[in-house]
């Protein structure tokens, strides 16, 4: 029993090092990505912003049937046609992932009225764009509950049948301000940090479930409403990213089976420099930016 302990400490560092390369390689080297075709995905805040796109994305890359969950019909109504128009069946429910009762019980009226859900997509997101001391109480609880607890309702709905069927992947739209917070959105930015806990967690708690993954999607400020009036000090340097390539992206992590990605890939550089930097050079990287200032503009959703 010692020798293969020992046999097992010698090859680690050889294994660890051939997970490294292999995922450089496949990096460079497109892989085989699986199709989706018999796939039915479930978008929270499927009605608009990055979520509109996704559902489109999911639909033109050939998803058997896509479903959208939010808190305004109008805006659920008017994408569910436009992807129903491309052909692909699509689905809207009112659902506030907030409230859990309304989670699981829509849950169970999808699985009878459309079927089982293989790919979910936790989407929805608020941000209130404000310091912690000039926050309304039930605004500080209200991002919470959407922005990662709403996560924890949708996955206990949805993930059992996926293990069940050894088939399903969980996907969630985080944001690198859970990485890299920034003054002003105190409370997106400690819901998203949650957020990534969840799904790292939820991530390795699954390496043992064959046919059951996850991707975590971190992309850069996206130009989107939700973020309406947010500035960046460079935009040539750091322009905001289209809701559309974060959806493109998105979809192709899922297909080729991508835990995390960072968008753009120069967001890993931020980790990295996180990790070995001094407080006070990141101040100054803060304060170079301009993120110490890029919400005082803010206007959020009209």
């Amino acid at each position: 029993m010692e020798l293969r302990g020992a046999c097992r400490a010698l090859l680690f560092p050889i294994q660890v090092l051939f997970y490294v390369l292999r995922s450089a390689v496949r990096w460079l080297v497109p892989s085989r990505r699986k199709q989706l075709s018999d796939e039915v995905v479930l978008i929270t805040g499927g009605g608009r912003g990055i979520g509109r796109h996704l559902a489109k994305e999911f639909a033109k890359q050939g998803a058997r049937k896509v479903i959208l969950w939010g808190r305004t019909e109008k805006c659920l109504k008017e994408t569910s046609a436009e992807i129903a128009l491309s052909g692909t069946e699509c689905h809207y429910f009112l659902c506030d992932v907030a409230n859990r009762e309304e989670v699981y019980k829509q849950a169970k009226v999808v699985r009878e009225k459309v079927g089982d859900v293989t790919i979910l997509v936790n989407n929805a997101a608020v941000v209130h764009g404000k310091s912690l001391m000039d926050s309304d109480d039930d605004a500080l609880l209200k991002s919470q509950h959407i922005n990662t607890m709403g996560q924890f309702w949708t996955t206990k709905a949805f993930l059992p049948r996926m293990l069940e069927l050894q088939r399903g992947h969980v996907v969630c739209i985080n944001s690198i301000l859970s990485q890299s917070p920034i003054p002003g959105a105190i409370d997106y930015c400690t819901s998203k940090a949650s957020s990534l806990a969840f799904m790292e967690s939820l991530t390795l708690g699954l390496l043992d479930c064959p046919g059951v993954g996850c991707t975590t999607v971190l992309p850069f400020h996206t130009n989107t409403e939700m973020f309406q009036g947010m500035r960046v000090r460079f935009p040539q340097l750091f322009p905001p990213l289209r809701p559309e390539v974060v959806a493109q992206k998105t979809v192709d992590a899922v297909r080729a089976d991508v835990a995390f990605l960072y968008l753009p890939w120069t967001m890993h550089a931020l980790v990295v420099l996180k990790s070995f930097m001094p407080q006070v050079a990141l101040e100054e990287i803060h304060k170079f930016t301009g993120s110490y200032t890029c919400m005082n503009t803010f206007k959020g959703r009209t």
